[in-house]
């Protein structure tokens, strides 16, 4: 039986990717910090080998029978990025080339980096530039998520050799349920809204493009990634890509969807800037390459996404869990407040309690 490290696995893509790797016999060693709780893990908690750490501070023992790394962990969206920039590179580029250093010394033999497309963004500005772009085009991100993104394929890719095997996937925005679910993702978004307030809002029109792609199609591209031959896939990039959408065409989509299982919505649109994302990209290499091609629609994802929501009873859509950069916020503030006061219900330590009247 083979072992997997999967480093994020507690996460909104590692939890569904650890259910598909144990489906498929494999066995799954994850290291996760669990800033969210082990909901994720629900079901196969006792399944897995769990390590609780930091993906900064890994022990080479973690490494020991591993057969391959799938490194989805890190902070993963721009809010996140851009609120604390330096634990954002230590993570997403220091520590994932500093783990493929180590694995690589420890006679691991596979390395697969969980990258974005959101490399591609080129903004809504210029559309000389909207294009469709492949793992070939020239890239420039201008935010700090998806510029550590790239410094990390940068580096990891100058280590191929042939006993180390390194790929990186390019996952388009993703959507679909997951059990540590996110509804800070534009489909989820739009679910979560048709469901707390009965409307989806469209900001700048929704004029603005992005490529999909659904989180269980990202797990099998990562298990195509595992099983593939090392000579096909080692120092290459590969784009998730189920298609390109007009945020615009998204919302109708998702609303027709909703429609057919009795969730009535209706479309407000707001043409005001909020600093979108603009950009389309091209799956066509991991099809031709691994013959993998994203197959989930969004209207089925959709469709899923709200039996499962009801089902898991995932409906205090307010909760900051669901959201990186709310409860990454509410995390820090909490400690704050831990390191004054030491503890939320026990003693300060030391302190002896008052004894009651007449004892």
């Amino acid at each position: 039986m083979s072992t997997v490290l999967l480093v994020g696995g507690g996460g909104y893509v590692g939890s569904v990717l650890a259910q598909e790797l144990l489906e498929r016999g494999y066995a799954v060693r994850i290291l996760d910090r669990l800033y969210f709780g082990d909901h994720g893990l629900t079901g196969i908690r006792d399944r897995v080998d769990l390590t609780v750490g930091d993906m900064r501070i890994v022990s080479p023992a973690l490494l020991d029978d591993v057969e391959a790394v799938v490194n989805v962990g890190g902070l993963s969206n721009d809010p996140t990025a851009e609120y604390n920039p330096k634990a954002n590179y230590e993570m997403n580029m220091t520590a994932s080339v500093a783990l493929a250093r180590m694995a690589r010394e420890q006679g691991v033999r596979r390395y697969i980096y969980a990258s974005s497309c959101s490399i591609y963004d080129r903004g809504v500005g210029d559309e000389a530039r909207d294009v469709l772009l492949d793992e070939k085009a020239d890239v420039d991100p201008p935010g700090a998520y998806a510029g550590s993104k790239l410094a990390a394929e940068r580096e990891l890719l100058e280590m191929t050799s042939d006993r180390f095997c390194v790929a990186v996937l390019r996952k388009a925005t993703l959507f679909g349920f997951s059990p540590r679910m996110r509804y800070d993702l534009v489909v989820n978004t739009f679910v979560k809204d048709a469901l707390s307030k009965g409307y989806i809002s469209l900001h700048f029109g929704g004029e603005m493009w992005r490529p999909l792609a659904e989180v269980h199609d990202a797990a099998r591209a990562y298990i195509a990634l595992i099983r593939a031959d090392h000579k096909v896939i080692n120092g290459e990039i590969f784009n998730l890509v189920y298609r390109n959408f007009r945020i615009s065409e998204l919302a109708m989509r998702v609303r027709a969807a909703l429609n057919e299982i009795d969730v009535p919505v209706e479309i407000r649109t707001d043409y005001s800037y909020r600093g979108v994302r603009n950009y389309r990209v091209s799956g066509h290499k991991l099809d031709r390459v691994l013959e993998v091609a994203p197959e989930v629609t969004v209207e089925e994802s959709v469709q899923t996404m709200v039996k499962e929501i009801r089902r898991h009873n995932y409906t205090d859509f307010d909760s900051p869990r669901y959201y990186n950069i709310a409860w990454m916020k509410l995390l820090q503030e909490a400690q704050g407040v831990i390191q004054v006061t030491g503890s939320v219900f026990d003693l300060p330590k030391g302190a002896k309690p008052l004894r009651e009247v007449g004892s």
